[in-house]
This record gives structure tokens, sequence and C-alpha cells, in this order.
């Protein structure tokens, strides 16, 4: 049940990569499915991404996955499935000015990580992505599914924090006649959250709890200072 993630600008061919890993890495004992971005946004690609993870079955995510915080959420769905995954970034392609910018992967990230980078009509490392995926162990159970550190309670309370912290500015701006288009700032993070339409304190609230379920599942002191940035992508990729 391995997962591989595509990510990378519009036109530099992630399309033409996942048909050639499906090709590669599917057959008649291993199905190879594409999940493409499709009406629904982030949320239902990783709803799809999540219904098709299966025992033996291969998912290829064939999106722009321009962002740190998606990369995040398929990096996390692909731990609960205790699958190995990967990502391949296709470098080239122009940037629109309608979509976020694209946040480059790095390797440092776990969640960015084994990454392969292909460019052009480079051809893929298949020996290394086939490794990367059958060859590996599996990863090791959430955090979230054992007993947790005591630091994970300072983790989760400031999590907590946080997106409270983004939604009372959100709010805040809204209620001081914010419009479409207008930034909306949160203290102490350089980014600001760009409005397309006026948001409900409910489905704040929503995005909040999808928001922290995802990343309580790996609590680590190493995201604190990025919490109110990464929640703030999220925000700006489900409201549209």
């Amino acid at each position: 049940m391995p997962l591989v993630v595509l990510c990378g600008l519009p036109g530099s061919g992630k399309s033409r990569r996942a048909a050639e890993l499906r090709a590669a890495l599917g057959g008649p004992e291993r199905p190879a499915h594409v999940v493409a971005e499709a009406e629904g946004g982030r949320a239902a690609l990783r709803a799809e991404v999540e219904r098709r993870l299966s025992r033996r079955d291969v998912v290829i995510v064939d999106a722009g996955n321009e962002l740190r915080s998606v990369r995040y959420e398929l990096y996390c769905a692909a731990r609960q499935a205790g699958t190995p995954r990967c990502l391949l970034h296709c470098a080239g392609g122009t940037s629109r000015p309608d979509e976020p910018p694209f946040e480059a992967p790095d390797p440092r990230n776990r969640w960015d990580r084994p990454l392969f980078t292909v460019c052009g009509e480079e051809p893929l490392p298949l020996a290394a992505i086939r490794a990367a995926l059958f060859d590996s162990a599996a990863p090791p159970p959430h955090r979230a599914t054992r007993s947790q550190p005591l630091q994970s309670g300072t983790f989760l309370h400031h999590l907590d924090r946080v997106t409270q912290e983004v939604l009372a500015a959100v709010t805040a701006a809204q209620r001081s006649g914010a419009q479409p288009g207008d930034a909306v700032r949160v203290p102490g993070v350089a980014e600001g959250l760009v409005l397309t339409r006026p948001v409900s304190m409910a489905e704040l609230s929503r995005l909040r709890r999808q928001f922290i379920s995802y990343t309580k599942m790996q609590p680590s002191e190493e995201n604190l200072p990025q919490l109110a940035s990464m929640f703030l992508q999220y925000l700006s990729r489900s409201i549209r």
C-alpha cells in the first residue's frame, strides 16, 4: 500500500510522470491508482487518498501539493495507514498568479522525504523509488497511538492556543469590515491570510478541528515555530 506524492508547478509534467509511475509500479498482483485534484479541493483529495490506501495497492497523488501543510497531511495519512511513501518533485513549470506560492520540498523535513527530483525529459529513478516503497520497513506507529511523552502535552497546549489566536484574528478582521482580497494579519507571523469570501465561525471551527486532528498525530517540538504559519496555509488552501 505504498503512497507516492507528486508535487510541482503547473506544466512541470506531473500527470505524465504519474502515468509512468502507474505503468512501472502497478501490475496484476499490485494495482496502482492515480488520484488527481478535482472539485472539492484539498479535503476531497485527502479523503480519496485515504480511501484508496490498502494493503496491496499503490496510490499515486497527481497534484500540485504546493504547500508544506498539504504534504504534511498526506504524510500523516501514510503514517496512519502504516505504509511507506515517497515524494517526487517535478521541477520546472510556471507559477500562476491565482495559485499559492510553491513551497519547494526540503528533505530536512520528514514529510518531504525520501525525496526524488526530476526535470524535463530526465528518466525517473525507478530503482530508487521501488526501493523506497517496497524494500523499506513500515513506519513506526503514530505517537498518537502510544503513551505520549511529557512534552507532547506542551505541544498540544501550544497547538490549541495558536489555532485559537489565528481564528480570533480572522474573526476580528471580518467584524472590522475586511473584504474579499484583504489580508488578515496574525501577530508574529510573516504571511497573512487573504480571504476570498466571508467565512463563518462554524466553518472556521471545523477547519481548526481538522487541522488539529492531523497535526497532533506527530507532536514534535520542531514544529512549534511553524504552527501558526502552517494553520494559515491550511486555511488558505481550504477556504475557496
